[in-house]
């Protein structure tokens, strides 16, 4: 697999670069100072587990970010935002969760005088259980489903409108208008007035973004398995990016990646009339990337094959009677069948 390190163009469109090489080298040499007006972008996990993207270990994750973080600062307008989809990960050998991904935010905003605009969270349904040691066969855990994405800025003040990301209606909201509200003040003490009862046709998005992660028989995979490219293994759906790109930035805006991996960020904003640049440093997942910007694809607003995902309510399976008993070790041994 072929790394490079100082960035170089690799493929370029009407409003677009891609380039092969060390993120690192693009905010250096190509990248103007406060000339950036977003950077989303999903950088490699502090995990466990090694993957072939290169990930670092999460007790040296801030070290390794460090570096991106001064350049990401730099380069970001005032205006602008940095949105970070990051996953969580284990500590090894014991059923606890590291702190690196919120270390990482606390640092963003401690040490680089970033502000947090808002933390989202991705619930990816079809995610599988995992891990499955404390999941499956220990069962002391629930599954991980969720990143967590990081909105920051320089800025409290960033430009952005929820307007742009509008959410359906529930059925309960859709019968409320229908049947009428009338105005009164909650045993909380929120005053509910008769504005509530208006239909502006939509609702605020929550900062719960539900996607579900299966592009396993997507164009993109089938390219890169029919020409026996390597697939990138930590993809994310196109509308994690595009809810982003929709809701801080205008048309003709420049949008960076700089672990762009597979360039989906790039092609959701080449659709959507935005400047973008993405950077790569490992060439093969650069050559399946070529495909999603052919201009073959399909509008980056189509509507995906599920309008919605159930979630459903905690207490959905729960009954009287306990199942299974509470092991006084807390799971540390695995229980004989």
């Amino acid at each position: 697999m072929k790394v490079s390190s100082m960035p170089k163009p690799y493929f370029s469109t009407k409003r677009g670069k891609i380039y092969l090489g060390d993120s690192l080298g693009l905010f250096d040499d190509i990248i103007g100072c406060k000339s950036v007006d977003l950077i989303v972008t999903s950088p490699p996990f502090g995990l466990v587990r090694k993957k072939k993207y290169g990930n670092v270990d999460a007790d040296k994750y801030l070290d390794w970010f460090r570096p991106f973080a001064e350049k990401f600062y730099d380069t970001l307008k005032d205006s602008g935002s940095l949105v970070i989809d990051i996953g969580g990960s284990w500590v090894p050998g014991q059923p606890t969760r590291s702190l690196y991904h919120y270390e990482l935010l606390i640092m963003l905003c401690k040490e680089y005088g970033f502000h947090l605009a808002q933390e989202f969270f991705w619930w990816n349904p079809s995610k599988l259980p995992s891990p499955a040691e404390w999941v499956n066969i220990r069962r002391i855990r629930v599954k991980d489903s969720v990143n967590c994405v990081w909105w920051l800025s320089k800025t409290p003040w960033p430009k952005a409108s929820n307007k742009r990301v509008p959410y359906p209606y529930s059925s309960s909201m859709k019968a409320l208008l229908k049947n009428g509200y009338k105005a009164k003040l909650r045993p909380s003490g929120h005053d509910i007035s008769e504005n509530f009862g208006n239909n502006n046709g939509s609702s605020i998005a929550p900062n719960l973004i539900a996607i579900a992660n299966t592009e396993s028989n997507s164009k993109y995979s089938n390219y890169c398995k029919q020409n026996n490219i390597p697939i990138h293994p930590a993809r994310f759906p196109q509308y994690l990016p595009e809810y982003f790109i929709r809701m801080l930035t205008d048309k003709g805006d420049l949008v960076v990646d700089p672990f762009a991996g597979s360039c989906i960020t790039g092609e959701v904003a080449e659709k959507l009339g935005r400047s973008w640049i993405c950077g790569e440093i490992l060439e093969d997942y650069l050559k399946g990337a070529l495909c999603r910007l052919d201009g073959t694809q399909a509008k980056a607003n189509s509507k995906p094959q599920g309008s919605h995902y159930k979630i459903f309510h905690p207490a959905a399976m729960w009954s009287d009677e306990d199942k299974g008993h509470l092991r006084t070790d807390g799971g540390r041994t695995r229980e004989k069948k």
